[in-house]
């Protein structure tokens, strides 16, 4: 572990010495929505957002992950039984991002970006509305879930602007006595960041 760490220390400094290395604070906004495979039920989106922090290694190529909160869930509806259920996720969220600049000025950057995403819950609910009870509880979500985002940045100076498409890669519930329900998160995401060094 230690030389892991003296590693990631020598390889972050040389970021720094040669001008590669950014860091810096962001905020967003994300509209999300949680897939069904059943034909009885129907699903909506749902807005949340994030804050965290973002890093920035490399030049025309480079690497960037991110560390941030951010609400995500649904709202599940049934088209028969007449029950609505609203859910709510938080999670920390850890992206590892590839990208490329398609311009590379001083002033603006235009760029591309793809990599995987690891979301730890650390908090979860399940609303019920109308009075009626769903099949759906705070229990059946997942603590620990994965997804694959893309999408493309902006830089103007010291502001760093991304639109971002995020596909869940596994079940956001499990399986409710022995139905399964195939959730999966799909989250359309814009953030603003800050370049701070």
């Amino acid at each position: 572990m230690k030389k892991y760490l003296i590693l990631f220390v020598f390889v972050l400094s040389s970021a720094i010495v040669f001008g590669q290395f950014t860091i810096g604070p962001k905020v967003g906004y994300n509209a999300s929505k949680l897939s069904t495979n059943l034909d009885t039920v129907s699903s909506t989106f749902k807005s949340g957002f994030q804050i965290g922090v973002f890093v920035r290694i490399g030049k025309k190529f480079y690497v960037q992950p991110e560390l941030y909160y951010t609400t995500q869930g649904g709202v599940f509806e049934s088209n028969t039984n007449n029950w609505q259920q609203k859910v709510s996720i938080g999670s920390l969220d850890i992206p590892l991002l590839v990208g490329f600049k398609l311009i590379n000025a001083k002033v603006v950057n235009l760029r591309i970006l793809a990599g995987p995403l690891a979301s730890f819950v650390v908090n979860k609910s399940v609303k019920d509305a109308g009075g009626i009870l769903g099949p759906i509880e705070t229990a059946d979500l997942n603590s620990i879930n994965w997804a694959i985002q893309a999408g493309a940045g902006l830089d103007v100076l010291f502001m760093t602007l991304d639109v971002r498409y995020q596909i869940g890669l596994n079940n956001l519930i499990k399986d409710i006595n022995n139905v399964t329900i195939n959730s999966k998160n799909s989250v359309w995401v814009v953030s603003l960041g800050f370049k701070i060094l």
